[in-house]
């Protein structure tokens, strides 16, 4: 993360991979989940190796459409929304400025400075760019948290891609009577490795993390092999 200030000491920071993080964790956890789920339920209805594979493919290739597709709507919405958000308040930079520089004090003075220096302080950052103030203080954006659509896309969908793969090999690779068995205890593996590897690029404790992604898998996985086994249908 490159900083706009030179900093005393050296601090290690993890909000700039925040968008792209969580794409493709969501993609990645969500690639596992569904299709592993998919699997399990198939099976459980007890039909043939191949409509297990051909539907566990068929969930990869239109989960993983269907993740970055979502992805790039959704923080192009966002995106939409911040720009216009922006361009309201150039317009106002322009109507009323010292309106603006006024509501840019009372942001200061609210977060603590006192009347005189949150004046000082709008006046000074007014006149060395006062879009980037208000965008910044009074929108609360940054180039570290403005949306990225392709970039959320692509993470989203690459890592729904790879970590369906997962289940997808365990059920090839499995014996028939196995199938269920192996690709529940490769998609528990693989969810643990995922919630760690997400906590650690995030900084973030690992054990919760862990323990989040393989509750909500497991419970995914058996709530699915439930209506398989009870309809006797794929699901």
């Amino acid at each position: 993360m490159t900083l706009a200030y030179q900093s005393a000491h050296q601090e290690l920071h993890y909000l700039d991979r925040a968008g792209w993080l969580r794409a493709a964790v969501l993609g990645a956890n969500d690639g596992i989940v569904s299709v592993a789920s998919l699997i399990v339920g198939v099976a459980a209805a007890d039909p043939g190796r191949a409509a297990i594979l051909i539907a566990g493919a068929a969930g990869l290739a239109a989960g993983a459409m269907s993740m970055a597709a979502g992805e790039y709507v959704s923080v192009s919405s966002q995106s939409d929304v911040e720009r216009a958000d922006i361009a309201r308040e150039k317009q106002a930079l322009v109507d009323t400025p010292e309106a603006e520089e006024q509501e840019l004090a009372s942001i200061y003075e609210s977060r603590g400075l006192s009347p005189q220096t949150a004046a000082l302080v709008a006046r000074e950052l007014t006149e060395r760019d006062a879009l980037a103030a208000h965008v910044r203080d009074e929108l609360g954006l940054s180039e570290v948290h403005t949306a990225n659509p392709l970039q959320a896309a692509f993470a989203s969908g690459l890592t729904f891609t790879l970590a369906a793969a997962v289940p997808m090999a365990a059920a090839a690779l499995a014996p028939d009577s196995w199938i269920i068995a192996a690709v529940v205890v490769a998609t528990l593996i693989s969810l643990a490795g995922l919630g760690a590897l997400g906590a650690h690029a995030g900084g973030a404790p690992k054990l919760r993390a862990t323990a989040r992604v393989l509750f909500w898998g497991a419970a995914a996985m058996a709530i699915t092999a439930g209506v398989g086994r009870i309809f006797g249908v794929s699901v």
